[in-house]
């Protein structure tokens, strides 16, 4: 297997955007991405209220938007997507994308509109581990997607399925409608089997992940925010993810999806194996921990515990409905007001990137 190439940066808020072009050169941006291609940024909503560690940021998004123009890759679309428990809309507007994508004119597209793009078959020339199992009538991607190169703008967070997310979940969205929650049993054999179509259908693939904050606990949504001052970029998304859960303080292939990525040659997932270019990150161990929880112990009993074997009746009928409801009065209703919204005002006050997020608050983009 291929030494692969991951490139980490320390940075702070007065130099941000400047180090995102670094790092895109750092990661031999131009080389993995196609040129003369329309290039896709993927955005990561996990939740649609501005949870610092959460969500792409505003200042990953223009330093990349920024970065992929001054390597001549000028054609940028951004494609959002929805899920059960998020709303795009809202979540781009609180996250202060919307003035971004306005000073620099991109356009943006949302897979679940169908004047957008629609949902085609696919058939996959990789063997599938369990997509073929889970979706029966088959699989079916946006037809926007296939012929375009696409940057992913995860962050450093952990997850209560997966242990860490980055750039092999997030492909997780944009690829999957509103019925992905089907894989949850599967969730690691998913995101491999995510990423072997994401080969096949973009001549150029590549990740940008921000842990300027870092998400500690049980994420993708309800964590604890600590700044890490950190930004990560490479042409390899299982590297990417490994070299993140290292820092997180994990051993990346005791995590399944980066072991089954790696051992079936979709990318490196051995960080003696990986090259890291820019700073020096080895001593990195952020004693990290996914921790418990209420919606992780409930969601252990849907998806793995003794309750598994009624998720045909749970989840693919009309039921689904009194789980989504929980979920989001749980989130929006219980948690955001009562505790996660003062966590983040006290980051946007108390931290220099909170205060970075204040700024764009009031001006919409730092850029020129």
């Amino acid at each position: 297997m291929s030494r692969a190439k991951v490139a980490v940066l320390h940075t702070r808020p007065e130099t941000v955007l400047d180090d995102y072009v670094r790092l895109f050169e750092l990661a031999d941006a131009a080389q993995a991405l196609a040129p003369g291609k329309t290039t896709i940024l993927k955005d990561n909503i996990s939740w649609h209220y501005p949870f610092p560690s959460s969500n792409t940021t505003p200042w990953q998004l223009e330093g990349s938007i920024r970065a992929l123009r001054h390597l001549g890759f000028n054609d940028l679309v951004c494609v959002q997507n929805q899920t059960v428990v998020t709303n795009a809309f809202k979540g781009e507007d609180e996250n202060r994308y919307v003035p971004v994508f306005k000073h620099y004119n991109i356009p943006v597209k949302y897979n679940f509109r169908e004047q957008d793009m629609k949902w085609v078959h696919f058939e996959p020339k990789a063997k599938m581990l369990a997509l073929n199992h889970i979706f029966d009538k088959g699989i079916r991607i946006p037809d926007y997607f296939p012929g375009k190169n696409i940057v992913h703008l995860p962050t450093v967070k952990c997850h209560i399925y997966t242990t860490t997310t980055g750039a092999m979940k997030n492909a997780f969205g944009g690829l999957l409608n509103t019925y992905r929650h089907y894989t949850h049993s599967w969730i690691h054999e998913t995101l491999v089997d995510l990423l072997a179509v994401q080969k096949e259908i973009h001549p150029g693939l590549f990740a940008v992940m921000d842990g300027t904050t870092a998400g500690n606990g049980p994420g993708p949504r309800i964590m604890i925010p600590v700044v890490k001052n950190v930004i990560l970029a490479s042409a390899d998304q299982v590297a990417i993810d490994a070299v993140a859960a290292k820092m997180m303080g994990f051993d990346p292939l005791t995590i399944d999806y980066i072991r089954i990525a790696h051992e079936h040659g979709l990318g490196v997932g051995d960080v003696k194996e990986i090259e890291i270019a820019g700073d020096d990150v080895s001593g990195e161990n952020w004693h990290f921990e996914v921790g418990q929880s209420l919606h992780k112990f409930l969601a252990w009993m849907a998806w793995y515990g003794p309750t598994k074997f009624m998720q045909k009746l749970l989840f693919r009928t009309f039921l689904v409905n009194i789980f989504n409801l929980v979920s989001e009065v749980e989130h929006d209703v219980w948690h955001w007001p009562l505790k996660e919204k003062h966590v983040y005002l006290k980051w946007r006050q108390e931290t220099a990137w909170g205060q970075l997020f204040d700024r764009y608050c009031r001006e919409g983009h730092l850029g020129a």
